[in-house]
């Protein structure tokens, strides 16, 4: 399966973003690391990772706490 991250807003709706897909969660969560602060400048306040349809983790927030 491919990993790729859901993008939410700040009612926890999905959003549009970046349609990348990834080959393991290493490479996802080191693309995350690298844009993370673009996706929030875009309108995304907290990010999902799945694997295919199956959630890994969250939602996590990209506001501090």
């Amino acid at each position: 399966m491919a990993y790729r991250w859901r993008y939410l807003n700040a009612a926890g709706e999905q959003v549009e973003g970046p349609d990348e897909q990834f080959d393991n969660q290493q490479l996802a969560e080191e693309w995350f690391a690298a844009d993370w602060e673009l996706l929030r400048e875009i309108g995304v306040d907290a990010v999902t990772l799945l694997d295919g349809n199956d959630e890994v983790y969250g939602p996590m927030s990209l506001h501090e706490a």
